[in-house]
This record gives structure tokens, sequence and C-alpha cells, in this order.
């Protein structure tokens, strides 16, 4: 039986969809059944981490119809065990069914590995769809005190559930941490949940996007090299974390 991961944050521009992106293709690229959805409605922008923005894929408001099945999902050219659902362009997320979403994860599990809800920020509506169903949440946190605040908000809201919860700093950029007196003890104190990995600050990110491939196909170093190891302990392996 797979497991579905929640990829959220308090605040937007934490870089959560990267993250999303790394960990599901660096799953994939290890050879795991992965399926990632994007969810959010409106701002969806995981097919472009997943250098898929030019394949149409299906939106997950066309499998939850019925109108496709999982079946029908195309995989990544590149990767073949990654697949994608893109989030619906004329549905609110008000307008899912929770309980049909969350039965659908139900499908997935049996057919998928891993399946990555990339989350949107905040704690609307998409917030509940992706976090009701997970069996594990990873919190994407920036070193800037907005980032923790928002950060430890969504931890709150969501401590007393059964699903764990990680924290992943993004971004992580030695020399302004140093300027700002701050350590990753203290991100983690400030949003209050075990680190499960750090991604330092990459140009290799944008360039990745600009030319529509994943970032394990960019660069083996850096942000890619972080993901990878942050997939891997999902799997429950050791693995250092990187030195900054």
């Amino acid at each position: 039986m797979g497991q579905v991961l929640a990829v959220i944050s308090g605040k937007g521009g934490t870089g959560k969809t990267t993250v999303s992106a790394g960990i599901a293709a660096c799953l994939a690229a290890e050879g795991r059944r992965v399926l990632a959805i994007d969810l959010d409605i409106g701002l969806r922008n995981l097919d472009i981490s997943l250098g898929m923005a030019e394949s149409a894929p299906l939106s997950f408001g066309e499998v939850l119809s019925g109108a496709y099945d999982l079946e029908q999902i195309m995989p990544h050219p590149q990767i073949p065990n990654l697949y994608l659902l893109t989030a619906p362009v004329n549905q609110a997320p008000e307008e899912i069914d929770i309980a049909a979403f969350c039965a659908m994860m139900d499908r997935i599990r049996r057919r998928f590995d891993w399946c990555i809800l990339d989350a949107p920020a905040g704690l609307g509506a998409g917030f509940t769809l992706a976090t009701r169903p997970a069996d594990r949440i990873i919190v994407v946190a920036n070193a800037d005190p907005a980032s923790l605040r928002d950060g430890a908000c969504v931890a709150g809201r969501l401590r007393s559930g059964a699903a764990e919860m990680k924290l992943v700093v993004n971004r992580v950029a030695p020399k302004a941490y140093r300027r700002m007196r701050t350590t990753i003890d203290d991100i983690m104190d400030g949003v209050g949940l075990p680190l499960l990995g750090m991604i330092p600050e990459d140009f290799n990110v944008t360039l990745a996007a600009a030319r529509g491939v994943p970032l394990v196909l960019q660069t083996k170093r850096g942000a890619a090299a972080a993901c990878l190891h942050i997939a891997r302990r999902l799997e429950g392996r050791k693995m250092p974390l990187l030195r900054l």
C-alpha cells in the first residue's frame, strides 16, 4: 500500500512546489512509482517544475469526476515512474468533494508507491484537501520571521492529527544565516517540528524550470542532492544532512 505525502507551507514563496517536484522526481528516479498532484487551483505550477508544461496532463478533477481513470494518467516523458495530475482550471477548492477526494486517494495508494500532494499556501480549502488524506506531512519553511510564524501556525493546526509531520528548510543561504545570527536549530524551534532536510539556495532550480526539465535531470548537486537525501529518508534510509 502506498503513502500520501502532503507538502504544505504557511505562506507563499517558500518554494513548496519546487520541494514537491524535487522529492517526487527523486523517488521516481529511485525506482518508486510516484504520482504528483497539484492542488493549487488557480496558481498551478507543478507541471513547470516537473518539466511537463508541454505535456497537457490530466487534472485531478477529470479523474475525480470519472471522465478518466488512473490508468490514463500520462507518464513523465523522461522519468517513466513519474506521473502528474494537475489542478483543474474550472473549479474552486471549495467545490471539491473531500470525501470523494479521499476515496480517490485510497485508489491511488493501491496503484502507486507514493502520492505527493502539492498544497496551496495557507489554511483554506486546498489545505484541508491536502492534509485530510495525508499519511505524512512536510512543512516547508524559510528562515524569515513571517515564514517561521506561519509554519508554526499550520503545524499547530495539525498537531492533533494522526499524520507524521516534519520540517524541510528551503533556500538555505549560510552567509545570510550568519548575518541574521540564525541557525537551523532556531528554525526548528520556531516551527516546532523535527527536521527532515535542508535544501540550499540554488540557481539550478530556476535554470531547470526555464529549460523545462526536472531539477534532477539538470544537476546532481545542490538542491537536487538535498531532495534525493530527503526522498531516501522518507523511505527509511539513514542519510547525512548535506554540508552547506
